[in-house]
């Protein structure tokens, strides 16, 4: 059986799990499940065997560490077809999220930055993760900032689409922030938590004070 697992990387990695099949299976006593899930109860292993066959199925053992190992019925053949099949349907839905950067200048002038902004915009559109630096050369360290203003417009400029993974922190000659895409209901879900905070303060607002009685 093919089975999927993330590694600390976040990439994915195959791992191919050996059941032991009908003359593999060692156990002399095993508890044995049908082929829709029903208990049949414990019994010596070449009789779970013979069931196997008296059904044209196959004989699994599917929990080899519990006491009596737990085996079950099966067209291993068919069993495998579709673990391999929802393998590559895991693999065709799932996507490997890239740190991207998009680097920006102290004295960026405004038709640059937009073209940033598109550029971030389209990154965090594909599911990648983008990393926002502003690269300081000579004295400009010296005003960080203009850094700190940079990096805000452009985190106001990606709501709705990015949230902010890391608060922007300075590296040496380089500011950065960390953004994650949103997905569409996360998005939907920030959105609809802000126009409720909103709503609500609208209603503070309009409240009158009450009139104290004489």
């Amino acid at each position: 059986m093919v089975v999927t697992q993330l590694g600390l990387g976040g990439g994915k990695r195959d791992i191919v799990k050996s059941l032991r099949v009908n003359q593999g299976i060692l156990a002399r006593e095993v508890r044995l499940v049908g082929e829709k899930g029903e208990q049949l109860g414990v019994m010596p292993v070449s009789q779970a065997r013979e069931t196997a066959r008296k059904n044209n199925l196959d004989l699994v053992e599917v929990a080899p560490t519990a006491v009596p190992p737990v085996c079950r019925l099966l067209d291993y053949g068919k069993y495998k077809y579709e673990q391999a099949k929802k393998e590559r349907e895991l693999r065709k839905s799932q996507k490997v999220s890239l740190l991207r950067e998009v680097r920006l200048r102290p004295k960026i002038d405004k038709h640059d930055f937009e073209s940033k902004v598109r550029m971030a915009k389209k990154l965090l559109g594909g599911g990648d993760r983008v990393k926002v630096t502003v690269r300081f050369r000579g004295r400009e360290i010296t005003h960080p900032e203009i850094g700190w203003r940079l990096i805000q417009r452009m985190t106001e400029s990606m709501q709705g689409m990015a949230a902010i993974a890391r608060q922007p922190v300075i590296e040496e000659r380089n500011m950065n922030v960390i953004l994650l895409p949103l997905t569409d209901q996360q998005a939907k879900t920030k959105a609809k938590a802000k126009a409720e905070v909103k709503t609500e303060a609208k209603k503070e607002i309009k409240k009158e004070p009450e009139k104290e009685e004489k």
